[in-house]
């Protein structure tokens, strides 16, 4: 999933402590022989650069990356909330890309396993090491059904939507992007206008983004809001929120 361009920085949050865990042994120890096996020095350079030079790459086409991690799972026991952890938090601590974003599948696949008291784990994967590719992944299908399972994590999003983070910013805008008619509208109307006049690039086209996915659900409400607030966005926000209006 993505919508960004440009560049932007963070300072990564101080890192939980990695929980011990035999199931992230395992995967861990799986992954990190099998991944290899299929780097490809060439597309690596390629998609280092194409991101950036955000992390060094293995080269790894998503499909075969897909294919390997359902290798590397193989047999593997449905992870608790410290497995998930673990596993993450371990994945993010390898320098090569592949290994976070297979970490972002996993959460991505077990999130329902995991309880409003793994918001912390994902404001880390968040902030470290950040650029769209991992942060609009974990917005919208980690932070996201954390939210939708714990409402009291709305208030988290409140006090991550005044961050100093370019990316906490980004990931309170879009954590609702598929809630669809659960969407807290106030929320979603109030972000977008608290962060009207933000500079970066990265919140401006999230804005239009949250903005332009909701209109699929009630594009009356998203034109309304936009032809309102319309003094207060930037153009650029207008203009994805509206594309498809």
């Amino acid at each position: 999933m993505s919508d960004g361009s440009d560049t932007a920085g963070g300072a990564a949050e101080p890192a939980p402590g990695i929980p011990g865990s035999t199931l992230a042994d395992t995967v861990l120890e799986r992954l990190t022989a099998l991944y290899p096996t299929a780097a490809d020095p060439v597309r690596a350079r390629s998609a280092a650069a194409y991101m950036k030079n955000i992390a060094p790459f293995l080269g790894i086409p998503t499909p075969r990356r897909r294919a390997l991690s359902r290798t590397v799972l193989e047999g593997a026991p449905r992870p608790g909330e410290t497995d998930c952890a673990a596993i993450a938090l371990r994945c993010w601590g390898l320098p090569e890309r592949e290994y976070q974003y297979f970490a972002a599948d996993y959460l991505r696949r077990h999130v329902a396993r995991c309880s409003s008291g793994f918001l912390p784990v994902v404001r880390h994967l968040v902030s470290t090491v950040p650029w769209w590719d991992t942060v609009d992944a974990l917005a919208a299908h980690v932070a996201g059904p954390l939210v939708a399972a714990g409402p009291e994590l709305r208030q988290d999003m409140d006090a991550w939507i005044e961050d100093d983070d370019v990316w906490i910013v980004r990931t309170a805008l879009l954590h609702q992007l598929r809630f669809k008619e659960d969407t807290d509208t106030g929320r979603l109307f109030g972000y977008c206008l608290r962060r009207a006049d933000h500079p970066d690039l990265f919140i401006r086209k999230a804005i239009g983004w949250c903005l332009r996915e909701y209109a699929k659900t009630d594009p009356q409400a998203v034109q309304g809001f936009v032809d309102g607030a319309r003094g207060r966005l930037s153009p650029l926000s207008v203009r994805e929120a509206t594309k498809h209006l």
